[in-house]
């Protein structure tokens, strides 16, 4: 078996070591190869462009296709980065590669003001993500592709008093990030 994940900077992995990234830990407990194409700062449209060259040239059986909050930050509607995230799955059945999608964390918003001040409206971007992830829900009911909902599994693990223990700066994870997130992965 071998998997590419395609996303942003919680897929290539934010200030953490490579070897400390869901993507690493996954294909340690697993032992098949897996091809971390995560690009800092990337959008759904970004991943689109590169998914030739990222996914399908590498030939895998599966593709873990991530992407949606810097989209959001950005406020590209969310039709648009649903329209995306559906062309690289068709693309990736086109090609007879399994497309899973994973749906992104929610943010912390105080934390993420005081590391990314001005960047956007971090409430609303989660009001946003909340909703992207219904549709994203549907849309793999609707078209039979598996989805990782890493947005539930890792706020399940939050509280007030530990939200510094997982995110880096509201809306990178942390080391313990990355392992709820590895541990969430299912294939």
């Amino acid at each position: 078996m071998k998997i590419v994940c395609i996303g942003d900077s919680l897929t290539h992995g934010y200030k953490v070591k490579s070897s400390e990234v869901w993507t690493s830990l996954v294909q340690d407990k697993c032992r098949f190869e897996l091809l971390n194409k995560g690009v800092i700062g990337d959008t759904t449209g970004g991943m689109l462009a590169r998914f030739e060259k990222d996914v399908i040239g590498n030939k895998p059986s599966h593709v873990i296709i991530m992407g949606g909050t810097n989209d959001l930050i950005m406020e590209v509607p969310l039709g648009v980065i649903l329209s995306n995230l559906t062309a690289m799955t068709h693309q990736a059945r086109a090609n007879k590669i399994k497309p899973i999608i994973g749906i992104q964390l929610l943010l912390e918003p105080t934390i993420a003001q005081k590391h990314w001040q001005g960047v956007a409206n971090f409430y609303r971007v989660n009001e946003e993500i909340t909703e992207l992830r219904k549709r994203i829900a549907g849309f793999g009911n609707a078209f039979d592709v598996q989805i990782i909902d890493f947005y539930a599994e890792f706020n399940r693990h939050i509280t007030l008093e530990n939200k510094l223990d997982f995110y880096i700066d509201g809306l990178h994870p942390t080391i313990k990030g990355n392992e709820i997130m590895a541990n969430t992965v299912r294939i």
